[in-house]
């Protein structure tokens, strides 16, 4: 038997019947599943025997109120999500409910359509948390993915295909930029081939000199040049029925991509100064930051040797694509590089918006370095943002430019110049804008409009 598809569900509270049905009207053409109580009691009941994944709450009820009822839920269930709706609601009001973990505050009369609009917003976000946990399950985590961290959409499809390209044979080339953990990825890629038993034998092409790498590679048999006083393998054949990464692979000469590709295609490797060949059975993993497709159109790269080492290409997102995956990141390195007598146990929320809103383009490799910093020079139980670098954390004295602190201390002016500033530092994305300030979109739009704000 098929068990069908799970559907979006919805609940609607309200102690207005008549605000019910209208809501139910206002969602009917929806593929929902449609839930409504009349107070908090009756929705923390509903919430015991049903699953809800976001629920439009009422903030004038009598007994329980919309706000206990949202305390309760995430408490108990932190995973849904809540917009809060009142007639009377006003700053104060929004600030209490976005801070207790409500994703939105609505009031009434709201538009049928931008209410629509939002909680077309909270089932798109359920669907890619859907997605992910699908691709979650076909992936068994625990083998050969313990360092490669991530739960956003690419890095589980970058696991996935790592699983699918195990079972083949043929060469891949992986590509991405500087310390996004190609390595990591290569490694992963032999731990799930069939070769996963031999040897993984990692190259930095970039790391030896010209004139060497060839004796390297190939091996030499004793006499070949001077210093030779007696024959190598190369790492070639001491990677013989397991996998060699050559990383950064851009790098290698011409002469070096000839010998290359000979070997590739006729599976032997000749030695320097030898006139014998011998037979070698391995699986070429390459990588590199380069744009190989340009380098074989200046010439640099051959071209014959690229379609050799592309045969399954695999693409690296830098960190900038995956901001998601950030407080993961950070707290496994912050686990990994812990010891008895070191303090740090933890990363307050204000350093990882902080990280988050940077832009990151030393990748993955700059976040390890930041918590090591962090740690070295925090001496404290808790990473702060003052012991983060200066281009990640700008204390309120190096404000950007233009941007200052509101005259009047009224709260509007306060929210009004936290708008201005937030949208200043997405370069006027207002949906990087709406994250910095922990509201929702639909929110931010209405509160530019209350305000005026034109260049946001």
């Amino acid at each position: 038997m098929k068990i069908p598809e799970a559907k979006f569900s919805l609940l609607l509270t309200d102690d207005d019947p008549s605000i019910l049905a209208l809501l139910r009207k206002i969602f009917s053409p929806e593929d929902y599943h449609l839930h409504t109580a009349t107070d908090g009691g009756e929705a923390l009941a509903l919430l015991k025997a049903t699953r809800i994944d976001a629920a439009l709450v009422d903030w004038k009820m009598p007994g329980m109120d919309g706000l206990d009822l949202l305390k309760e839920i995430r408490k108990s269930y932190p995973s849904i999500m809540v917009v809060m709706l009142t007639g009377e609601g006003g700053i104060d009001e929004a600030v209490e409910a976005i801070k207790l973990g409500a994703v939105d505050f609505l009031t009434k009369p709201f538009s049928f359509e931008g209410l629509r609009a939002r909680v077309r917003q909270l089932c798109r976000i359920w669907e890619l948390k859907e997605e992910n946990q699908k691709l979650r399950e076909k992936i068994d985590f625990q083998f050969g993915f313990d360092r490669m961290v991530g739960n956003t959409t690419s890095i589980l499809k970058l696991k996935q295909l790592i699983i699918q390209a195990g079972s083949s044979n043929e060469s891949v080339l992986i590509t991405g930029e500087t310390g996004t953990g190609k390595e990591l990825v290569a490694r992963a890629l032999h731990y799930h081939s069939l070769r996963s038993g031999s040897h993984f034998i990692p190259v930095d092409c970039a790391a030896i000199s010209e004139t060497v790498i060839e004796s390297e590679l190939f091996g030499h048999v004793k006499g070949a040049f001077t210093g030779a006083y007696i024959s190598t393998l190369g790492l070639i054949r001491s990677a013989d029925k397991g996998t060699l990464f050559l990383d950064e692979v851009g790098e290698l000469s011409t002469n070096i991509q000839v010998k290359l590709l000979r070997t590739i295609q006729e599976r032997e490797v000749r030695p320097v100064g030898s006139s014998k060949s011998y037979p070698v059975d391995i699986r070429i993993v390459a990588a590199t930051k380069r744009d190989l497709v340009q380098e074989v159109s200046r010439g640099t790269f051959r071209e014959d040797l690229f379609f050799r080492l592309n045969v399954i290409p695999v693409s690296v997102p830098p960190l900038r694509e995956r901001k998601e995956d950030i407080p993961l990141l950070a707290a496994y390195f912050l686990e990994r590089l812990s010891t008895d007598l070191t303090q740090t146990r933890k990363i307050s929320p204000e350093a990882l918006i902080s990280m988050e809103n940077y832009h990151w383009p030393g990748n993955i490799r700059e976040l390890e370095n930041t918590i090591r910093r962090a740690m070295a020079l925090g001496k404290t139980e808790m990473i702060l943002p003052e012991h983060l670098p200066p281009n990640i954390y700008a204390p309120p004295e190096h404000l950007p430019r233009g941007m200052s602190i509101p005259v009047n201390e009224t709260l509007e002016s306060y929210e009004e110049a936290a708008i201005r500033n937030a949208l200043h530092k997405s370069g006027g994305n207002r949906k990087k804008a709406a994250r910095i300030l922990g509201i929702g979109e639909a929110t931010l739009y209405r509160k530019i409009g209350k305000y005026g704000i034109q260049n946001g």
